[in-house]
């Protein structure tokens, strides 16, 4: 990668739906290409410096899913499927083609369903990072941050203790609007908690290859589960990476870069196109 430092705008695009949903573009649009790039539960600034190392090898856009950081939610917008439905119009709207998706946790739950209803194909490719979505096989199960509490929830999602918030030393607004967030996520999250149990047998309809990354020490969507999301796709690849938790792209980004190298250059564009 280079050293010089990605451009970005953040702005608010109005969907035909009349949803507004607010986006943060990195680089530039100049040949219809990019990367979606899909938060979870943490929000789209878990995903800033994924999206900027990612620009300096495509346009990216990160949105906000309508509810976190303050934006507005209409009471109509209350499911994952209707993200998936809003962001296939956000490509639209940004006349993308050949994208990739990326997601985290949700977000790449999201990508998924995306994928699924992708009837203009505009999606080249998924990544999905720590996703969930498929219901995990028992004794499997998510962790829930709204149950556990931002210290364990921490512990769980971040293998290096570094990169683990430490809620005493926030303040009463940044500890708000983490409450706020995780209010947000557990409508979209819905019951039962991050999955839909009739989507693993939707998902060998996904004809675009997917890249699976998982953290080998994800405390919050264990690595088996996300093993066996993997297998539920007719083309996907399983990337487990080590010393790595809930956000690998965070913790271990040169290794999360590789291997969506990798996979670019074999499954993507096998014959560099």
């Amino acid at each position: 990668m280079t050293s010089s430092a990605p451009t970005s705008t953040t702005h608010t695009i109005d969907l035909p739906s009349g949803l507004a949903v607010t986006i943060q573009e990195f680089g530039e649009n100049t040949d219809g290409t990019g990367v979606l790039m899909l938060h979870g539960g943490a929000g789209p600034r878990s995903m800033a410096g994924f999206a900027a190392g990612m620009s300096q090898h495509a346009y990216v856009v990160v949105p906000t899913h309508p509810g976190f950081d303050g934006t507005p939610r209409p009471e109509s917008t209350d499911t994952v499927a209707d993200l998936a439905g809003a962001y296939l119009d956000l490509l639209d709207a940004l006349d993308l083609s050949g994208v990739m998706v990326a997601g985290n946790s949700v977000g790449g739950w999201i990508a998924a369903e995306m994928a699924l209803r992708d009837n203009a194909s505009r999606i080249s490719c998924l990544t999905l990072l720590a996703s969930t979505g498929i219901s995990p096989e028992p004794p499997l199960q998510f962790a829930n941050p709204a149950e556990l509490g931002p210290v364990k929830t921490g512990e769980l999602a971040f293998h290096n203790p570094q990169f683990r918030p430490n809620p005493a030393t926030l303040g009463p607004a940044q500890l708000a609007a983490m409450a706020a967030n995780q209010r947000t996520l557990a409508v979209y999250a819905g019951d039962p908690f991050c999955c839909d149990p009739k989507l693993r047998g939707r998902l060998h309809r996904v004809n675009v290859p997917v890249l699976v990354i998982a953290g080998e020490q994800d405390g919050i969507a264990p690595l088996e589960y996300e093993r066996a999301l993997a297998d539920s796709f007719p083309r996907a690849t399983f990337r487990p990476i080590s010393e790595a938790g809930h956000f690998p792209h965070i913790e271990q980004p040169a290794a999360v870069f590789g291997a969506i190298g990798d996979f670019v250059a074999t499954e993507v564009k096998p014959n560099g196109q």
